[in-house]
């Protein structure tokens, strides 16, 4: 798994003068105060960590960052829920396919994790503490309460996982990181027509580059054909054929999940567990047979005087 953490302030600002976006994998703390003080100087803090979403993949080293560093956390008021203990994240559909990534996804933690008091609703007026010039765009589908933000001056836009730059479904996709335009991971979208709307926002701020969740920034005219046409024809080119949320969503309100609809019968475990087991037996039958074998050894003859 490879995601995105992004520092927004000018380089060498000092303490408290820039914001991290989103906290990375769990364990990675460490490298992220190391590359935060590279770029603004020893012992620099930000002054706010800002989430797109609560994923376990977007906030793995949160509380160890928030805590040491003593800073206060934003979301959506309807992410918090999912931070301060009182709700899961609906399951991961590992039937959508698509590659490893998406198959191991029933392995993936869905929290609850709690913050408790540290985390607060951002602003209701749109503004982004820490970040002038900046406003956060509602955009749900991967998550109730996804956000994004966008700087109207230079016309850049921090999507978060509502579209992403990696075929994030495909573990060697996610390794080569070829840069192209994908609609959310499909294996922890919940509500497909909510993604689809969002993509349509988003594209609608005709963005000059993009950073988002999983993947490379991309920018200028390729960027933003591919993402107009991610918009136009978002059913055929993110929304998986089959899937546990494809004709219904997860139900959420603001106390979190309040229904999910059933799995989706997928074969491939079934396939790969006779496949386990027949190869178990066809070993079991070959260490019986050699077992069961005679030795056809002669006896040896000793001769004593």
């Amino acid at each position: 798994m490879i995601v995105n953490v992004l520092f927004v302030g000018q380089p060498n600002a000092g303490d408290s003068s820039w914001v991290l976006v989103d906290a990375g994998l769990y364990g990675s703390a460490n490298r992220i105060k190391h590359a935060a003080e590279e770029r603004y100087g020893p012992g620099a803090r930000p002054q706010a960590i800002i989430l797109t979403h609560g994923h376990f993949d977007h906030v793995g080293a949160l509380e160890e960052l928030a805590t040491g560093w003593d800073v206060p956390i934003y979301a959506h008021e309807t992410e918090l829920p999912y931070l301060t203990g009182g709700s899961a994240y609906p399951p991961p559909d590992p039937s959508v396919g698509g590659g490893a990534m998406a198959r191991l996804s029933w392995m993936y933690p869905r929290g609850p994790i709690n913050l408790g008091g540290r985390v607060r609703p951002l602003p209701t007026d749109g503004s982004v503490p820490g970040m002038p010039g900046w406003r956060w765009v509602h955009t749900p589908g991967h998550t109730a309460g996804h956000v994004s933000f966008f700087r109207e001056s230079d016309r850049t836009l921090i999507a978060g996982d509502a579209f992403v730059t990696v075929k994030q479904e495909s573990a060697l996709a996610v390794l080569t990181q070829r840069p192209e335009m994908n609609g959310p991971p499909k294996y922890y979208t919940s509500d497909w027509q909510a993604a689809r709307g969002s993509v349509e926002k988003l594209a609608g701020l005709q963005p000059s580059i993009v950073a988002t969740g999983h993947g490379v920034p991309m920018r200028g005219a390729q960027m933003q054909q591919q993402l107009q046409e991610l918009a136009r024809n978002f059913d055929r080119l993110a929304v998986p054929a089959h899937g546990r949320y494809v004709e219904q969503p997860a139900i959420t309100n603001e106390r979190g999940v309040v229904s999910v609809p059933p799995p989706i019968s997928d074969p491939l475990p079934k396939v790969l567990a006779g496949v386990g087991l027949a190869a178990l037996a066809g070993a079991a039958l070959i260490l019986t047979s050699r077992r069961k074998a005679p030795t056809n050894k002669r006896k040896r003859r000793y001769r004593t005087t």
